[in-house]
């Protein structure tokens, strides 16, 4: 029988060995280090598990359930991620993470059902894909009070080096899949040629992730860039019943409902595979908490007390995003971000002299109101207005020192993580110029003031990426309001703007057929001066090859993701020269797959590669979507 004297002790061991287990779990933190109200109390957690005597989980009950996933590399470091737990579903507590909640108590038991003892979980970093060779291990807890989740940084790496990892669950063999991941390059490193592969827009329902699967079969970049809409928040279809029924099947507003959508996400063979082989970098767009979030509000939940009552379960727009920032956070392996106010997630990483990566957010941190669907007219009359922002001061402030201290630094590119649209893509309809407004064509001014910055301090080799519209757009970056530009050449830009299509989501607008989308291409096309390409048929993704002396930017089709397949088609390439700040002419060397191409050929081969196994074909499928 254990005396007081010696049980105190031995208990204040146990406190502080689970204290250091929890704090090496990312996931008990903030998103943000100066923003802890978003994080967990771990001292109270402490305490729950020191005065309880639950029987500890048996491992047998235990599996990975979601493979791993890394991401945000450093030279010297990367977060690694993965879920451990006695079940596929997410913990059912809906109860929000924020300020001084009792994680814990009689109060609150029915709300919160508490794990059973921590999970304990090892990992360990290899240098070889055999393991032999560790190069980091480390010891970690989790719980239901972070849905399982488990987050760490792995350290002490050696920077642009491929190292594998594995988790296991303390003292047994239950491990999870191997994966590999990738630091970046020194600060300073020069020469080194950076690979990247961007995503946006995967709607579950519509149809199967292939874009992600292509990527990981072919296995020829270094990082993952996904720009957005990981995720949609709208349910569909009947579970059981309805191929790629959404989880849960209704809109999502609460905090267990964000966990279950993004677990079911994860679930995808595709999705996981490419995850497992690849450090992502990914940012937010609006479905990750809402259809046109901004701001104060989104557009089916405003912040009124009549939206409040009655345009979903009685939470508010604040909590709405605080769920969804809480679940994208302990799913997505991502850094807790130096932050002065909260949901930041806006970041930069230098990847060597080759090109410094700067992520915005132009969506949830401080946008002002966009087009809901019932105000698109207000919004055409405001899209000049000065006051207007898609980032806010702190974050716009920050972009343009971000750019600066770039060119200062010596980097020769500078590549914009950037959710939506930022050239111009106006048509012609009764004839009269007609343009959204949902993109930066609805911040007009905000828009001037960057080009204004990029033009008077000759800040050149910008690449703008983009994603949310659903379909391919390569412009030259050209002030043609304010500078003069040669559309023929690209004389007068001082960058390139490549955005990219959907993983599964509808190319709304471009109908059915690629006739039909190619009618609407040319339609943008010979409306906008420095727009070069436009694609509006095909799901996909594309790559970026990044090198001292250009970008080449190669993009590639789904031709259907009613199935699972392993088929894409090349659609374009193009290049950018180190200096030229346009694209390369002749565009796309004279010849593109789908589209409208200005000054060039659209030549419809159907030559369509499948990625599993090497082989060429020329393919027809009947449904593109499900």
């Amino acid at each position: 029988m254990w005396a007081a004297k010696e049980l105190f002790p031995l208990l204040a061991l146990v406190a502080q060995v689970l204290g250091e287990g929890l704090d090496a779990n990312i996931n008990y933190g903030s998103p943000s280090r100066r923003h802890s109200g978003l994080g967990l109390d771990i001292p109270q957690i402490q305490r729950r598990f020191v005065k309880r005597d639950d029987k500890a989980y048996d491992p047998k009950e235990l599996n990975f359930t979601h493979g791993v996933a890394s991401g945000d590399p450093y030279p010297n470091s990367v977060i690694l991620w993965t879920r451990v737990a006695p079940s596929l579903k997410s913990d059912t507590s809906d109860v929000v993470v924020t300020g001084n909640v009792p994680y814990y108590s009689h109060d609150t038991e029915t709300y919160i059902k508490a794990s059973k003892n921590p999970i304990c979980v090892e990992y360990k970093v290899y240098s070889d894909k055999e393991a032999r060779k560790v190069a980091d291990k480390g010891t970690a807890y989790t719980t239901s009070d972070i849905d399982f989740t488990l987050k760490v940084e792995a350290k002490n790496l050696k920077p642009f080096s491929t190292y594998w990892y594995q988790f296991n669950v303390c003292g047994t063999d239950i491990r999870s899949p191997l994966g590999r991941t990738k630091t970046s390059p020194n600060a300073n490193d020069n020469g080194k040629d950076i690979s990247l592969a961007v995503f946006s827009c995967a709607n579950f329902s519509n149809g199967y992730f292939n874009a992600y699967g292509n990527v990981a079969r072919k296995d020829n970049v270094d990082y993952v860039v996904h720009l957005g809409d990981y995720i949609y928040e709208i349910g569909r279809g009947e579970l059981g019943k309805d191929e790629r029924a959404t989880d849960p099947p209704h809109d999502i507003f609460t905090l267990y409902d964000y966990r279950t959508r993004i677990g079911q996400h994860r679930l995808d063979l595709d999705l996981r595979a490419t995850h497992e082989k690849f450090a992502w970098i990914p940012v937010w767009d609006d479905h990750e908490v809402a259809n046109n979030a901004y701001r104060d509000g989104m557009s089916a939940l405003n912040n009124t007390e009549e939206s409040f009552l009655n345009d979903g379960p009685g939470i508010s727009v604040d909590q709405r995003k605080v769920n969804a920032v809480r679940a994208y956070f302990e799913w997505m392996p991502i850094r807790q971000v130096e932050m002065d106010d909260n949901l930041r997630i806006w970041r930069s990483f230098q990847l060597g002299k080759t090109l410094d990566l700067i992520m915005l957010d132009t969506r949830n941190y401080d946008r002002s109101i966009v087009d809901l669907g019932w105000n698109d007219n207000y919004i055409q009359l405001l899209k000049g207005h000065a006051a207007r922002t898609l980032m806010g001061s702190r974050q716009e402030n920050w972009f343009y020192n971000q750019l600066s201290q770039s060119q200062k630094r010596g980097a020769t590119w500078r590549v914009i993580g950037n959710q939506i649209l930022f050239s111009r893509n106006q048509r012609i309809v009764k004839g009269k110029p007609t343009i959204a407004t949902g993109n930066w064509n609805g911040y007009t001014a905000n828009r001037d003031r960057v080009y204004k910055h990029l033009y008077d301090n000759n800040i050149g080799n910008n690449i703008m990426l983009a994603g949310d519209s659903h379909k391919n757009w390569v412009s030259d970056l050209a002030w043609v309001e304010q500078r003069p530009y040669d559309s023929a050449t690209g004389e007068g830009a001082v960058g390139v703007e490549f955005a990219g299509t959907a993983v599964t989501s509808n190319p709304g607008g471009f109908g059915d057929t690629i006739a039909s989308a190619e009618s609407m291409a040319t339609e943008f096309g010979t409306n906008n001066a420095e727009l070069q390409w436009v694609e509006g048929y095909y799901r996909g993704y594309y790559e970026l090859h990044v090198s001292p002396k250009q970008v080449q930017a190669k993009f590639y089709g789904s031709p259907s993701v009613a199935t699972r397949n392993a088929w894409e088609i090349p659609l374009a390439n193009f290049t950018v020269k180190a200096g030229a700040n346009r694209l390369s002419r002749p565009l796309a060397d004279g010849r593109v797959e789908s589209g409208f191409l200005k000054d060039g050929a659209v030549t419809h081969s159907n030559l369509t590669l499948n990625t599993e196994t090497g082989e060429w074909k020329v393919i027809g499928f009947e449904k593109r979507f499900i």
